[in-house]
């Protein structure tokens, strides 16, 4: 296994850096976790680099690993995306993204493949505070931002939760 690759939740191997295969039409949804780190009155954002949300800000996040907890994967993945140590404090809220958009190809064979999503995660956000670290994108994260309420345009692509997490 390469430092690039991992398992999968089926134990196969995948490449890390691009949307793997398995998230696409899965099964089953996927459990995603998000960290959320509010300093100064500001929010701590990544430009995601692959899909779903590609190009799109948001917090930063992803799939939680087999054998670890939800809290594990959430600083796992905050080291992973912005390079901060943080210590997570409580989860804010659970929600679902399912999306039905076309795969890569562009192309439906089947009205299965049409009414199948693309993408279906459950995702619980936690709310965590900075141990260490400066804030610089990693992983699939092409960016790091942090937004306050003066930058509506990032903001607005935040879960509906932010403003009462935030004010």
């Amino acid at each position: 296994m390469y430092k690039s690759e991992r398992r999968n939740c089926w134990g196969e191997y995948e490449k890390r850096g691009g949307m793997s295969s398995w998230r696409e039409f899965p099964e089953r949804p996927i459990v995603g976790v998000g960290g959320v780190v509010i300093e100064d009155e500001r929010v701590l954002l990544i430009l995601r680099g692959s899909e779903p949300l590609k190009g799109q800000w948001s917090i930063p996040g992803g799939t939680l690993e087999l054998g670890e907890t939800m809290m594990e994967g959430t600083a796992r993945e905050l080291k992973e995306e912005t390079g901060l140590e943080v210590r997570v404090l409580g989860m804010i809220e659970v929600f679902e993204r399912i999306n039905f958009g076309r795969g890569a190809d562009e192309t439906w064979t089947t009205m299965e493949e049409r009414r199948r999503p693309r993408f279906h995660f459950v995702i619980v956000d936690y709310l965590c505070e900075r141990i260490s670290g400066k804030a610089t994108a990693g992983g699939d994260a092409t960016d790091v931002a942090w937004a306050g309420e003066d930058q509506a345009e990032l903001l607005s692509q935040l879960p509906r939760w932010f403003g009462a997490a935030a004010g």
